[in-house]
């Protein structure tokens, strides 16, 4: 199902003044508020961190995302009844599934589905492509799972960005995919793969894919960039695909040379943790991997699992 219609600007307040409590828009269009997902993440959930892992023949990915979320409790946790959804994966590029590039389709769909089941008013999937968009959507297998799901599938389109005050160490004022600003329940669903300048893609690098604006420009102090978005971007959980990753020539890839099998999901509500813990998957240490270093010391979450609810899970 697509999404191409635009909120309209009163819809767009009233969504803001909602769940932010706090709006003031000025004559330049600027928007002051309140990331609305910091809201969502007020769910009383302590911080938590679950490894889940298929070493059973015949697992399939399905059961994985499912057994990932019950072991946090249960995907009721972070989607309450007649709550709208957005789930950002990593759609970027015109790839197929099978070379880690992007979010896989598989766990997108098992995502969706428990938070249909959860009593989910509407479930979008939001994401600002590098590629053409129409593109993205078919050959990553997007497309297919909103369709076979029901969930909005929402196409960028400058229409639907709005300037906001990111109140970054590096950036301030920035345009935003808006339908990632009218979610109840923000689900952040990257896919783990290496990139040639921040050395890995992982959870808070996601959020760049949920703005506009000069991606030249967000890649310069790439480190700094990543924090500053993932400060401003709160989802309520984050769940790292490391399905398939990618090792080496990301983040666009292109052979499956350069993918490895690690039948993992990570899920936390921590940020930081969660990519502390996918870096692992790469033998990378995660205190040396610039912004998870930048993000613990600037108060995002920790890389410490002993200061969580940290649970290994094994199907």
């Amino acid at each position: 199902m697509r999404i191409d219609t635009p909120m309209t600007r009163r819809e767009s307040l009233s969504t803001l003044l909602r769940l932010s409590g706090c709006l003031a828009v000025g004559g330049s269009g600027l928007w002051n508020a309140v990331s609305p997902a910091a809201a969502t993440n007020a769910s009383g959930v302590n911080p938590f961190l679950i490894e889940a892992i298929a070493q059973t023949e015949g697992t399939t990915i399905r059961a994985l995302t499912r057994s990932t979320f019950e072991a946090a409790g249960g995907i009721q946790h972070f989607v309450s009844r007649d709550d709208v959804v957005v789930i950002k994966p990593n759609i970027s590029w015109a790839q197929r599934p099978e070379l880690a590039a992007t979010t896989h389709p598989e766990v997108l769909e098992a995502v969706i589905e428990l938070c249909q089941e959860a009593g989910a008013k509407k479930v979008r999937i939001a994401d600002n492509t590098i590629h053409d968009a129409r593109r993205c959507f078919a050959i990553t297998g997007a497309g297919q799972v909103a369709r076979k799901t029901g969930a909005d599938l929402v196409y960028p389109r400058s229409s639907l960005m709005r300037n906001m005050n990111l109140k970054g160490n590096r950036l301030d004022i920035w345009p935003v995919f808006t339908p990632l600003l009218e979610a109840d329940t923000l689900i952040n669903l990257p896919v783990a793969k290496h990139h040639s300048l921040s050395r890995l893609t992982l959870g808070m690098k996601n959020w760049i894919g949920a703005v506009g604006g000069s991606r030249w420009s967000l890649h310069q102090d790439i480190n700094q960039s990543i924090v500053d978005l993932a400060r401003f971007f709160k989802p309520t959980v984050t769940l790292i695909d490391a399905v398939r990753i990618m090792t080496r020539n990301g983040p666009s890839g292109g052979s499956t040379a350069d993918v490895a099998v690690k039948n993992t999901l990570i899920l936390s509500n921590d940020p930081v943790a969660a990519d502390a813990r996918a870096t692992l998957l790469f033998d990378h240490d995660p205190q040396k991997m610039g912004f998870v270093r930048l993000a613990q010391k600037q108060g995002l979450g920790t890389v410490d699992v002993d200061q969580l609810d940290f649970r290994k899970v094994l199907i």
